[in-house]
């Protein structure tokens, strides 16, 4: 456990950056996203296809990894050797060897989020390229088919495929298929735990684990007491939210491959170990909240680091029940800390954990 005085600092810094990041976005812009996704929805994509050029932008790649361009969908970061010279696209025998070097290193299959609707391999490529490079992690961003478009089970099914990819190739590019991971950050982590459900319905071989960021594990308004904190203002509302599953749902919210949570426990008991990382100011964190303690009352083995006060009673029960708890009070962060820049503090802790979570 952190102590009381370091957890209150550093829940301040991530407050004020998070409080200059919400600050510093346009005014009105989630109703004008709200808005383009249902022209979208009625027939005119014109102005939702302007949003998703401004979320997709390829950022430049951090010293330390390399990025190979898989397929047109998928790129895949890999810890350069320390004598290369970084360049943004290299041959995969090259990028392999680079990898291989130590031994076989962990893979992670990564689903940008965005709703269902917005996002790409740019948006989610600081992270991935970051994780790479701090972590000797493999990882393969995977884009997949966006709704309204192309609603559910479209794009996950580009996210299974992608899987199967990585578990096809992990050994040629540095990996073992023993060692693969799928995550994603809010409708990619909802996506990565649908391929995780869906393989096991398929009597598929279990994933090494997963990792997700703030997940969409209830795809409608929940009626939770975050939900209606935060429905507002604080970087994702509900509204938001609703008209993105409505979009990619298309009314069937509680198929379990739509909303994990409506899973049966059987279902649920079956998933690999978990990390789930949440913001304290979201409106998606009492649903996580509730999923991750439902699991553990399942014995899948959850690590679950909370980005905010989550109470010495939840963390020591865990304790009781033999799961690593990692508890960090960084009450102030909002959603969107790991694909849009503005939450330093919150992404390197997201970069931070999520390496050590795969290092295990």
């Amino acid at each position: 456990m952190m102590r009381p005085d370091v957890c209150a600092a550093g829940e301040e810094v991530f407050r004020r950056e998070a409080d200059a990041f919400l600050a510093s976005l346009p005014a009105g812009w989630q109703e004008r996203w709200r808005r383009a996704v249902r022209q979208a929805a009625a027939g005119d994509g014109r102005a939702l296809a302007e949003v998703r050029r401004s979320r997709n932008g390829m950022p430049p790649l951090p010293e330390g990894v390399r990025a190979v361009r898989i397929a047109p969908r998928m790129m895949l970061y890999v810890p350069a050797a320390p004598s290369a010279s970084v360049t943004s696209v290299v041959p995969v025998s090259s990028a392999a060897h680079a990898a291989s070097a130590s031994g076989p290193l962990p893979l992670l299959v990564y689903f940008h989020g965005g709703g269902w609707v917005l996002g790409g391999i740019g948006s989610c490529a600081r992270f991935c390229a970051e994780l790479a490079a701090a972590g000797h992690v493999l990882v393969l961003a995977a884009d997949y088919r966006l709704a309204p478009e192309h609603p559910f089970p479209q794009g996950l099914d580009d996210c299974m495929r992608a899987v199967e990819t990585a578990l096809r190739r992990a050994s040629e590019w540095g990996g073992s298929p023993e060692r693969v991971s799928v995550g994603g950050d809010s409708s990619g982590g909802n996506l990565a735990l649908a391929v995780a459900l869906r393989r096991r319905a398929e009597g598929l071989p279990p994933l090494r684990s997963l990792v997700l960021f703030y997940p969409v594990v209830t795809a409608r308004a929940d009626g939770s007491a975050s939900w209606k904190r935060y429905g507002q203002g604080a970087a994702l509302d509900g509204t938001l939210m609703e008209t993105f599953s409505l979009a990619y749902a298309s009314g069937r919210e509680e198929f379990p491959l739509v909303s994990p949570a409506a899973a049966s426990d059987a279902e649920l008991a079956g998933l690999p170990p978990l990390l789930l990382v949440a913001a304290g100011r979201d409106i998606l964190r009492d649903q996580g909240e509730a999923f991750a303690e439902r699991l553990l009352r399942l014995g899948v083995a959850a690590g679950r680091d909370i980005l905010r006060d989550q109470g010495e009673a939840f963390a020591e029960r865990l304790l009781r029940l033999g799961v690593a708890v990692r508890r960090e009070e960084l009450t102030g962060a909002v959603h969107l800390f790991v694909t849009v820049p503005g939450q330093e503090r919150a992404f390197r802790r997201a970069v931070a954990l999520a390496r050590e979570f795969l290092a295990g």
